[in-house]
């Protein structure tokens, strides 16, 4: 029996050594280095795209997404900071990734709008007493993310300098699930706009990234976003941003279908103007930080590939020569690091293995980028 033992312990031992040779022997990873300092030469300043990198763990992707794009003749992107990722615990944060990203896009030469939002479990209630989602958070909380926000300008003043607060809070996914509230909006508003400009006087603060839709009132989904402009400024919003954020998709309307209060197309955008205008706010701009069309073969939503590239290259020019309120349309979405599998996967630009799609290509001849 002893015997026996000892020889299971000799195989063990050796087992042991065995695997830890084997890991120290493993390929490294990829070897990421800073190029010099590149810059985007594009046709049209208003040219932009959603790049979503905030699940991209690996930084050779994070820098190959950000080349292309800055190939593609793209100098703005749209990207989500998650509180709930960097502030793990209160005043407790880690910003490595959000370093990571800022860093390959100010080498890229791109200047990056920063959406804020996604709330961590610790500012949410105790589950064990409500079940709620991420999107979440109780008007007790708005300090909390004002803290968040403020430190996050402060940390990249000079690289970040616009700030979307939340996203598409006229949804009711967007809002956690509740009512909508345009008034509870603009009260987030009230706390985090001092707190970011407190921090980094140069922030522009993007309100909004309204989602069109005709929701009417009452709706469980949502409410208009005409509709919930209108609420924001009647509950004092017009204080408290320094430019509106706004979704801008086209679905199957060519980019210069005239808008109307009961369309969603791509000139919706323009009603949301009226109001800014008939408000007060003619002086502030309206950053199009989602928009796009989509070439699924078979969503009901869809256009033609063909038709795709250009109602693409047609909306930039639209923004260009019409609204020149209007720094930039990001279009949704440059590229995801997985396949969604469903319609969503052909709004990207490039696939999740950096291969270019049509529409790439023809803006980064639109743009004077396509190589010869």
């Amino acid at each position: 029996m002893k015997t026996l033992l000892r020889r299971i312990w000799a195989v063990l031992a050796w087992g042991g050594v065995v695997l830890l040779v084997l890991w120290s022997v493993h390929p490294p990873g990829v070897l990421v280095t800073m190029p010099p300092q590149q810059h985007v030469i594009t046709s049209n300043p208003v040219v932009g795209v959603h790049t979503r990198l905030t699940d991209e763990v690996e930084a050779w992707k994070i820098q190959r997404t950000l080349a292309m794009v800055r190939e593609m003749g793209a100098p703005w992107i749209v990207e989500f900071f998650p509180w709930a990722y960097v502030e793990h615990a209160p005043g407790r944060y880690d910003w490595r990734h959000s370093d990571l990203i800022i860093e390959h896009a100010r080498n890229q030469g791109l200047t990056v709008i920063a959406r804020m939002g996604l709330v961590p479990a610790w500012a949410r209630p105790d589950p064990a007493e409500q079940e709620t989602t991420f999107n979440y958070l109780d008007s007790d909380r708005y300090d909390d993310f004002a803290r968040f926000v403020a430190a996050f300008v402060a940390r990249y003043r000079g690289q970040v300098d616009h700030v979307i607060i939340w996203n598409e809070p006229n949804l009711s996914f967007e809002w956690g699930y509740r009512p909508v509230d345009p008034a509870g909006y603009v009260e987030m508003l009230r706390a985090v706009y001092p707190a970011a400009h407190a921090a980094n006087p140069d922030v522009v603060v993007l309100a909004g990234a309204l989602a069109p839709t005709l929701e009417p009132p009452g709706s469980p989904a949502g409410l208009n976003d005409l509709l919930y402009l209108e609420a924001m400024y009647a509950a004092g919003a017009a204080a408290y941003f320094d430019a509106l954020s706004a979704h801008a998709y086209g679905l199957g309307f060519a980019p210069e279908v005239p808008p109307a209060p009961d369309v969603l197309n791509f000139r919706r955008v323009e009603l949301l103007r009226d109001i800014m205008d008939a408000r007060g706010d003619a002086h502030k701009p309206i950053y199009v930080t989602e928009a796009g069309w989509n070439d699924h073969p078979r969503w009901i939503w869809s256009v033609r590939p063909g038709q795709r590239v250009l109602y693409t290259q047609q909306a930039y020019t639209w923004a260009a020569e019409h609204w020149p309120w209007c720094p930039v349309v990001a279009m949704w979405i440059f590229r995801t690091p997985r396949p969604e599998r469903s319609h969503r996967d052909y709004y990207a630009f490039v696939t999740p293995e950096f291969q270019e799609r049509f529409v790439y290509t023809a803006i980064q001849e639109y743009t004077g980028n396509k190589p010869d």
